[in-house]
This record gives C-alpha cells, structure tokens and sequence, in this order.
C-alpha cells in the first residue's frame, strides 16, 4: 500500500465531504458530524484500501455513502430538520430572507423525491464538486452513464419546480 499524506487528503477533501453531507441533510451541524465519522471510518479502515484498485476519493466517497445511509437508519423515527435562517446579511428585507428559505426548503423537499442513487449523485456533483469520472468511480457506473443520469434528474427537478409554481 502506497502511503498516503493524511493532512493532504483531509484538507482537500473535508470541505467537500461537508458540501456532500449538507446537500443530503440541510443541517450544518449534522454534516459536520458525518464528515468526521466518515474520516474516522477511513482512519479506521485505512489498511484495506487498495491504490491499484481505484482512485482514493471515490474509496473516500464510497465510505461517505455508508456513512449517510447509516445516519439514516439511525434517524428514520426523528422529523427532518427545517433549515434555519442563521447568519443573515443585515441588507437583506425579511421579505426576500424568507422567499429564499423557502425555495430552499422546496428544492430539499423535491431532492428527497428522488431515488437515493439520483439523490447520492446530484450532492456529489454540487454538493461535493465532483467531476462525472468520479462520481462514475463511487458509483461503480460509466461517466456517460452518470451524465445520463443527472441530465434526466435536472430535467425531472425542473419540471417538479414548475409544477409546484402552478400549484400556488
């Protein structure tokens, strides 16, 4: 095993890792937690993963997935958090403050409509930054596969936000 810089990788990916955990739950706090279980996790795994077989961010990224889906059964009874507004701009009217909330709070709900796989794949690709060829790694899926994908779910988003306008 090649030896891998774990301040390196920690420094690179955590911030990514977070945007992946905060695109699934909405709670800062929450994603925060689950980007330090999924670094232990790693920590504690370290050993088993294999260089020649992938690229370690999608080892990484693949543990991060196991890591929210055992968040989930843990938390399957409790309510889903409502997003908070903290940390406002003070230029901002309340008016438009909670206009954003709630388009907010209606693409959260729209993404928990999806499929778990569609939902996993849209966070990694703008939750977490990552590229479709490491999204394809994660995935065990084609890159045209993946871009398949999240051109079907952004297409069936859209037309469930414009559904939910006419509705209004």
């Amino acid at each position: 095993m090649s030896q891998i810089d774990w301040e390196h990788v920690y420094w690179e990916l955590a911030p990514r890792l977070f945007n992946f955990f905060r695109y699934r739950t909405e709670e800062t706090e929450i994603a925060q937690d689950l980007t330090s279980r999924t670094f232990l996790q790693a920590w504690r795994y370290r050993h088993s993963y294999q260089h020649d077989v992938g690229a370690f961010e999608a080892w990484l990224f693949q543990i991060a997935r196991n890591v929210f889906s055992a968040y989930i059964k843990e938390s399957r009874n409790q309510p889903l958090p409502l997003n908070e507004a903290q940390h406002m701009p003070s230029d901002f009217s309340l008016e438009d403050i909670v206009h954003d909330q709630f388009e907010s709070e209606r693409l959260y709900h729209l993404l928990l409509q999806l499929p778990f796989r569609e939902q996993d794949i849209i966070a990694m690709k703008f939750g977490a930054g990552l590229t479709n060829r490491a999204i394809a790694r994660v995935m065990e899926l084609s890159e045209s596969n993946i871009g398949t994908i999240l051109h079907r779910t952004i297409q069936t988003l859209r037309i469930q936000w414009e559904l939910a306008y006419e509705r209004e």
